[in-house]
């Protein structure tokens, strides 16, 4: 399935009078210019206008590239749930196609997002496929308390059979193992002491590998 046929079921919520630009067309630029390095709006119109005759090799352009802030209005009209939900299942296909092996989930609090109060900031949780450098989808969470629903909330939407999956010790819980195991992936996460009992059992079954069979371990 292409890049289009991904995106075509998005709803298109603009009357026909103000349908200058197709929704496609406006998609397929965002999108590749976001994957060349583009930060806003304006970076996007930039690519747009310096790619136009390389863009309508896919999709037809007919009226040119639109100025950034119909850009803007355009995209921000799309639901965000079905947004990334085609963005993802796309994604989803070439790494299937491509044979990518590892999943990292990574927890980020933005630098400044917050005024004195350390609640107030914006977290948000990426999942990103490591031998390809691409980051497959990012959620907004509401804390950093609740990481773990948003990596849940990962979990279903993205393709795991026969992946792996990283993440660090926050993750480390039966509901994240039993969900990636349900989706046919495996799974590598840290133990730290916020898992007592397991980090316990963990270190009792090292020490008695390298007591009683030291050779299974290699130095």
């Amino acid at each position: 399935m292409s890049f289009i046929e991904h995106f075509s079921n998005l709803e298109d919520n603009r009357s026909h009078i103000n349908k200058k630009y197709e929704l496609l067309d406006i998609i397929f630029l965002t999108v590749s210019a976001m994957l060349s390095g583009a930060e806003g709006w304006k970076d996007i119109k930039q690519f747009g206008d310096s790619k136009l005759d390389w863009l309508r090799k896919f999709r037809p352009f007919e009226s040119g590239i639109p100025v950034d802030d119909t850009i803007a209005r355009i995209i921000s009209a799309l639901e965000p749930e079905a947004l990334l939900t085609s963005f993802v299942n796309w994604v989803n296909e070439f790494r299937e196609y491509e044979g990518q092996a590892v999943i990292a989930f990574d927890g980020k609090t933005l630098r400044h997002s917050f005024d004195g109060d350390r609640k107030t900031a914006i977290h948000s949780v990426s999942a990103y496929a490591v031998e390809q450098g691409l980051v497959l989808a990012q959620c907004k969470s509401l804390s950093k308390k609740n990481e773990v629903s948003t990596v849940m909330e990962l979990i279903e939407l993205l393709e795991l059979k026969g992946q792996v999956v990283t993440a660090d010790a926050m993750h480390c819980l039966k509901k994240v193992t039993k969900a990636i195991d349900k989706n046919g992936g495996d799974y590598a996460l840290q133990v730290k002491n916020n898992q007592g009992k397991l980090i316990s059992e963990i270190k009792a079954s090292f020490h008695k590998i390298r007591r009683d069979e030291p050779q299974l371990i290699q130095s």
